[in-house]
């Protein structure tokens, strides 16, 4: 199970990056995870639209599905003709991304599975396991197992939550939102996470590698990485466009 990372910018995109996306690929499956602004040109790098099997997106804020449009309309109306691309998402998270075009235009282009947190399910290859995760809207933390065991567990954004290290429990790849460093200002508290509690709960966890990703623009990725090791002593990394990641299995 292969991870390539296609934007890890929180809120909007940066001049060199988009916001959260991710590739995963299992057994030439490609599971698209959370198309946020941005990232369908970082996408077509490593894959044509009618390429991508499926969508799965952990909520429905824009820096996490917003180029599901443009994706969608590239398989809709060039000359590839793929068959309706299926979306898993929560309910009514995708509602207005799938109604930025005339009705009907697109509708031959996607199939739109809804889950409700907690669920468990299979995408192609993959077994994903979901947990309610705090957030301003409802969101789905998202832990994805393959064939031969090894986990990749993602927070989507999430605010403080004893469910994060249940949902990344001994995965071999920990991907959590780190919106800023030490702390998170008091308004936001509740919605989001710090760097520094992402690496104590991936320690908690036993995860065996944590990635960093949904800084806020312009955080310095030096800040972020000094924060997490504070709490976790396996290998910590950040997010950026082009990164290829083997999940791997757990640490023992």
């Amino acid at each position: 199970m292969e991870l390539t990372v296609l934007g890890g910018c929180g809120a909007w995109p940066t001049r060199t990056q988009g916001c959260s996306g991710y590739l995963l690929v299992c057994e030439g499956f490609r599971l698209l995870i959370d198309p946020g602004y941005a990232t369908l040109p970082a996408l077509l790098e490593h894959a044509d639209p009618e390429q991508v099997d499926a969508v799965l997106v952990s909520h429905g804020h824009p820096d996490h599905c917003a180029d599901l449009n443009p994706l969608l309309r590239a398989r809709a109306l060039g000359d590839a003709s793929p068959p309706p691309l299926p979306l898993y998402a929560l309910p009514g998270a995708l509602a207005p991304v799938l109604a930025l075009d005339r009705h009907g235009m697109l509708a031959h282009a996607w199939r739109l599975h809804e889950f409700t947190a907690g669920a468990r399910f299979e995408i192609g290859p993959f077994t994903v396991t979901t947990l309610l995760l705090p957030h301003f809207v409802p969101n789905a933390g998202i832990r994805i197992t393959d064939p031969r065991g090894a986990v990749l567990a993602y927070t989507g954004d999430t605010g403080p939550s004893p469910q994060v290290p249940l949902l990344a429990r001994e995965a071999g790849l920990f991907l959590s939102e780190a919106t800023h460093p030490e702390a998170v200002p008091p308004a936001d508290a509740e919605h989001l996470l710090s760097a520094r509690l992402a690496g104590r709960y991936a320690e908690q966890a036993g995860a065996a590698r944590l990635v960093l990703t949904h800084l806020w623009p312009g955080t310095p990725h030096e800040e972020a990485l000094r924060a997490a090791r504070a709490g976790f002593s396996g290998p910590i990394a950040v997010a950026v466009p082009g990164q290829i990641l083997d999940v791997g299995t757990a640490r023992h």
